[in-house]
């Protein structure tokens, strides 16, 4: 689940739970809006702790370099998101 999907699931539980005055034959529309928010929640906690703390590694080889049998310069850049 991604970010956006977990926040329309909460505001759409909100929705169901405190906007939203229907009977409906068979259905708690106000449980269902609860559970939709719990979910919602735990989507967006899952989504920044795994996602949140990721590290991307760019590694750039010169292929371009001097054909004298050197070696390729190489460097790498850390990003922390």
């Amino acid at each position: 689940m991604r970010l956006g999907t977990a926040i329309v699931l909460l505001a759409l539980g909100a929705i169901l739970t405190f906007a939203l005055r229907v009977d409906v034959s068979g259905v708690d529309l106000q449980v269902v809006g609860w559970i939709l928010m719990i979910v919602g929640a735990l989507g967006i906690v899952l989504e920044l702790a795994v996602w949140g703390p990721r590290q991307r590694r760019v590694t750039r080889t010169d292929a371009y370099g001097d054909p004298g049998g050197a070696p390729a310069r190489r460097s790498t850049t850390e990003e922390t998101y």
